[in-house]
């Protein structure tokens, strides 16, 4: 059973609420768009995200394993082996994601260009 941080009142912005809900916090939507690309080793998403802690960076993927976005594999070898991939309802995101990254590049954009002016 996926958990959920909370029950939800279904007003008009629910929908939106339910998504933020699922994606809030300042790593979970850049962990989501790198594992677009396919499974990722721990450390792999670390070098992607080197302003991350490692207790924040293992909080986030928890956090998305068990809502359902995220899947953790782990192989009984030595040294450890651990996996994080999407799985399909992660996948779902990825028309949102990809949107926020077109957006925040537009924004960089636009910020260069006042920088660029004044």
């Amino acid at each position: 059973m996926l958990k959920t941080k909370k029950r939800y009142d279904c007003a008009g912005g629910c929908p939106v609420e339910v998504t933020l809900d699922l994606i809030d916090g300042k790593w979970k939507g850049v962990i989501v768009y790198h594992l677009l690309s396919g499974t990722l080793r721990f450390n792999e998403i670390r070098r992607k995200l080197p302003s991350a802690t490692q207790r924040m960076l293992t909080r986030q993927l928890r956090e998305l394993e068990e809502c359902g976005l995220v899947l953790r594999t782990v192989y009984a070898q030595v040294p450890p082996r651990v996996d994080y991939a999407l799985t399909e309802e992660g996948r779902s995101l990825e028309e949102i994601v990809r949107a926020m990254h077109a957006w925040g590049e537009r924004r960089l954009e636009r910020l260069a260009q006042v920088q660029a002016a004044a």
